[in-house]
């Protein structure tokens, strides 16, 4: 049994503010000394990133840093929550986890899964509701009754009144609420809103404008070291109960997918490698959209993984064996990347070489001809260009063939989340066949590359890094 304070921070309805208030609550218990583990409901790239900076506090200078981590039951399974959980979570004092949309709300059509509700239930932890409190007073009571009755399995432990007008607004909500039995654990003041700029997929990223998130980020935690009763939400986390599920191990999981012969790294030398295969890992300003557990994953599975950032890097990391590009901003940087022709050159005779390539998302418009008229690597003969249409949802999918990450046949989850459009949307082998919402190709499979705009947490899938470290050792490097 593994004991982890926690508290899950949802809200009736996106626009709630709870980024705000969960990323203001990272920080402010941060800056208390507390090594504080930061999560997010869902497949969202972008809020983890601010996470990951609220919870790195001068005052745990020398600890070492946490990544922002998703616990998406869709995209992992129900089963894998508790111990992907367990594994963020190892040694921490205090874990926070934002919900995702309203409370409720979980995949199209599937009931529960993948809501935060869903998620909470799988903790077992208590849920602390942030409520736009702007345009009422008395109705308050009923929005929370209804919520905190709605399924008496959720644990809705306190409420965090956010935007009110003034001490005569606040009074009347506080009396309200006094009839719902639900505490009242924090009221915000309506303020003007602390910068966060957002573009067409949500939040700018925290390393497009780090400086500046900084600054928002520590605006956020003075706001709620102020109207928040921390110690009450923290004494509220600790009395989560202990969970006995064990920690999602990476090691355990590459092993298992290995047949379970061998320890971690087994997988590259029994390649015939004879050593750690390098798996250059895209990253900077582009290409922000990455789990964490991939990277372990791949490590796991005998790969010495080496980041790069296509934007500053002219050349990849020296033996570089196989390569992952994924999701990002690229349309944005189409200019800067463009410009970067060493790297693009590089990236091309890698690919013609037959190394393993996994692009997803900003990878696959990366690889293709050009980016809104921009020359981009040439690898993938289609061109990508900017959409006035957003794509964005949960996908189920086959392998249509064999490729360096799946064997004909695997069916996986994953998820859309883009504004651009590449034509053709599939070569001649297409990476995946989506059989649900809809029925269509998509992507590409062009010797060792595999591109598609489709994300898949490998977590759910963990012989995919082991199937592709196997082909990067295969090269020797």
């Amino acid at each position: 049994m593994v004991s982890v304070p926690r508290l899950v921070i949802a809200a009736p309805a996106s626009g709630s503010g709870k980024t705000m208030v969960a990323t203001g609550l990272m920080a402010a218990f941060a800056e208390r000394g507390l090594n504080v583990s930061p999560h997010k409901v869902g497949p969202d790239y972008i809020d983890p990133g601010y996470h990951a900076l609220a919870v790195s506090s001068p005052a745990r200078s020398g600890q070492a840093a946490r990544p922002g981590r998703n616990l998406d039951a869709y995209l992992c399974g129900p089963e894998r929550i508790r111990p992907l959980f367990l594994h963020g979570a190892a040694g921490c004092d205090l874990a926070v986890v934002e919900g995702v949309m309203g409370l409720y709300d979980g995949a199209a059509g599937q009931g529960e899964l993948a809501s935060t509700a869903h998620v909470a239930k799988l903790l077992r932890a208590p849920v602390v509701l942030v409520v736009d409190a702007s345009s009422q007073s008395r109705s308050v009571a009923a929005l929370v009754h209804g919520f905190a009755s709605w399924d008496p399995e959720v644990r809705l432990a306190g409420v965090i009144l956010n935007k009110v007008g003034s001490d005569r607004h606040e009074e009347l909500l506080r009396e309200a609420l006094d009839e719902s039995g639900v505490p009242v654990l924090g009221a915000l003041r309506r303020m003007r809103a602390v910068h966060a700029p957002s573009r067409h997929l949500g939040l700018v990223p925290v390393a497009e404008r780090r400086a500046e998130a900084v600054e928002s980020v520590a605006a956020l935690a003075e706001r709620v070291r102020e109207g928040c009763d921390l110690e009450a939400l923290l004494a509220l986390a600790r009395g989560a109960p202990p969970l006995a599920d064990p920690p999602w191990d990476p090691d355990r999981e590459t092993a298992s997918a290995r047949g379970g012969v061998g320890a971690a790294g087994s997988g590259a030398d029994s390649a015939g490698g004879g050593g750690r295969p390098v798996v250059a890992m895209a990253g900077g300003a582009a290409f922000t959209f990455s789990y964490a557990e991939h990277a372990e994953l791949l490590t796991a599975a005998g790969a010495e993984v080496v980041p790069f950032d296509p934007l500053r890097d002219e050349h990849l990391p020296p033996g570089t064996a196989g390569l992952v590009i994924g999701g990002g901003f690229p349309e944005v940087f189409a200019p800067e990347l463009s410009a970067n022709e060493p790297l693009r050159a590089e990236v091309a005779r890698l690919a013609a070489a037959g190394a393993p390539i996994a692009a997803e998302c900003a990878g696959l418009l990366y690889l293709a001809r050009s980016l809104d008229g921009e020359p981009m690597c040439g690898v993938l003969p289609a061109e990508a260009r900017m959409s006035e249409r957003l794509t964005l949802g949960y996908r189920e999918a086959v392998a249509i063939g064999d490729s360096s990450l799946a064997a004909a046949g695997t069916r996986v989850r994953g998820h859309e989340f883009h504004r651009t459009a590449v034509e053709p949307g599939a070569g001649p082998e297409p990476a995946w066949g989506l059989v649900r919402p809809e029925r269509r190709a998509e992507g590409f499979v062009q010797g060792g590359v595999h591109a598609s705009y489709l994300h898949v947490h490998w977590a759910a899938v963990p012989d995919a890094a082991v199937r592709f470290v196997a082909g990067c050792a295969r090269r020797g490097g």
